[in-house]
This record gives structure tokens, sequence and C-alpha cells, in this order.
């Protein structure tokens, strides 16, 4: 009996002293919303900090661009192009019609800017597209033979998403 008082009374010594230290030791975690801001804080602070000179020639130009570009059969064809290390570029395409399915294809992108153009070579069938840059934040889909498409051509950018505050891209 004595050795059950001894073992409940050191039992509750450790259990009060786990407790002491847990509520002097409280860690504040931040919300999502909180962490997020951070993130775009830091990010607006390292491109201030970091030119883009810095970065080789053929590096310079990545991100994600988006937009809804015209079709003949339908209402609008959402497409979101990234590009990303290493000249891969990642292209997603959706008909706006009551189908939801995407489209992907994946392949190497070359940048050349004394043409202003990016050039697309899908991985699967070695398909070559087209996009001229208008600016950084926007390149501009060319004809499969890379001449400038009929209509508007401000019907066929794609805008970078760093320069929308909401977007509604395609998350890969």
């Amino acid at each position: 009996m004595k050795a059950l008082k001894i073992m409940t009374k050191q039992t509750l010594n450790l259990i009060l002293l786990a407790v002491f230290s847990m509520a002097s030791n409280t860690v504040q975690a931040k919300s999502d919303k909180e962490t997020m801001g951070d993130v775009q804080k830091a990010r607006m602070e390292l491109r201030g900090a970091a030119p883009l000179k810095q970065l080789p020639e053929d590096e310079r130009f990545k991100g994600v661009f988006f937009g809804y570009l015209p079709c003949d059969h339908c209402a609008g064809i959402k497409h979101t192009l990234s590009l990303k290390n290493r000249h891969n570029y990642l292209l997603v395409t959706q008909y706006a019609q009551a189908s939801n399915k995407e489209f992907y294809e994946k392949g190497k992108y070359t940048w050349d800017k004394k043409k202003q153009l990016v050039t697309l070579v899908a991985r699967k069938n070695k398909k070559t597209s087209y996009y001229r840059i208008k600016n950084d934040d926007i390149l501009i889909q060319l004809a499969p033979d890379g001449s400038k498409m009929k209509g508007r051509q401000s019907q066929y950018e794609l805008e970078s998403s760093e320069t929308k505050s909401s977007r509604e891209v395609h998350i890969h």
C-alpha cells in the first residue's frame, strides 16, 4: 500500500510538471492567412532585392500564364501555361462546355529574347506552338506556322499569374 502511494505521488508530480511546462511554453500558431501574407511579403522583398539581371538570360522567363482563348465550336478554351525550370512546360486546356475535362501537354520550351518568341515543343507528338512575348506579363498565342492569329490579338493573350491578385488557374 505504501508503494502504491509513492507511485501515485510520483505520477501526479510528473503530470503537474508536464502541465506546468506546457503552460509556461505556449506556442501561438499563425493562421493560414497570416502565413500566406508573410510568404507574399517575402516574395515581394525578394523581387526588389534580386533583380532579374542576376539570373542567367535563359532562366529569366518562367511562370504561369493563363487566359480564355476563342474557339470556333465552343464558348472559349481556358489555357494555363506553366513555364518551369530546365525549360519544361505544362499546358492545361479546358473547353468551356458541359464537360469539364482537362487536356494536358508537356514538353520543352525555348525563349528567344531577340525574336520575342516562346516556342513550345510537345513531348508526345513533337507538335510546335508559338507565343509572342508582348512583355514580361503577357504572351500572345500565334498560329501553328508562327504568324499572327486572325482577329484581335488581345483575344489570344495569356496573362502572368503574378499580375493578378485573384487567380482562376489550374494548380498543378
